[in-house]
């Protein structure tokens, strides 16, 4: 039975082949791409269930491409990258990927994120199904609207303000449990997969950059709760 199909964007010839014949081997079907042209192009022509992702191609940075990629497909982005950088992983996460890996890694460990990425978005894919007639949108404080089906934040003019994946989820998790300190592990099991990491600063950007974007630097929305995370308290109107 098949897993699922994985596309794999990267011009490692070898780690192409390797990857390819783990996944395989472990049930999934790989489409392989060199460069950021190719992936785009596969992207639109096949059916594609999760994407792996290196930042450094012939033709694009990955950077780049993760928005490029979105637009044409919304399944999870897995970036598989050489660079162990902190910060790159965190901008990666805010530009909108699912998960971050550093090469060299054991194919094992790459089965496991692939599992725990899919298995997290089949269950909010679920969700989303299950609760579609309730909850579609939800209506809090001076005219925002949290529209849950479109991924979606708009403002008291119906404009949309540009959240990113990342920061779209988070927001729900916080509202979908209001006047609830919720700790930084729990929103990153929430959004995240893999392993949290206490010194991971991921949480605290998005964080600061929903509050701006909801115009709530002083952070009476979405309180700090010292020594344990942070809660919505904003006015839940209509759900």
């Amino acid at each position: 039975m098949q897993k699922g199909i994985v596309l794999s964007i990267d011009d490692d010839e070898n780690l192409q082949i390797v990857v390819t014949q783990y996944l395989e081997s472990d049930g999934y079907r790989v489409i392989s791409a060199a460069d950021a042209a190719t992936a785009l192009s596969k992207l639109e022509s096949q059916q594609t269930d999760i994407i792996l992702l290196d930042l450094v191609l012939p033709d694009a940075e990955g950077l780049t491409l993760i928005p490029q990629l979105r637009a044409k497909a919304s399944v999870p982005i897995i970036v598989v990258s050489g660079k162990s950088d902190t910060t790159e992983k965190i901008i990666c996460l805010e530009m909108g990927a699912d998960d971050y890996i550093t090469k060299p890694f054991e194919m094992r460990e790459l089965s496991a994120r692939i599992k725990a990425v899919m298995r997290r978005t089949d269950s909010a894919d679920n969700k989303v199904s299950e609760d579609k007639s309730k909850d579609e949108k939800i209506i809090f404080g001076n005219g925002w609207c949290l529209d849950r089906t479109q991924y979606q934040l708009l403002d008291e003019q119906n404009k949309s303000i540009d959240l990113t994946t990342g920061e779209f989820q988070l927001l729900e998790a916080l509202m979908l449990s209001p006047n609830r300190a919720l700790s930084r592990e729990r929103l990153f099991e929430l959004t995240r997969s893999g392993n949290y990491d206490v010194y991971d600063r991921a949480i605290d950007i998005q964080i600061a950059r929903i509050r701006k974007k909801l115009n709530d630097e002083d952070g009476q929305v979405i309180k700090t709760i010292r020594g344990v995370g942070y809660m919505f308290s904003g006015n839940i109107k209509a759900a």
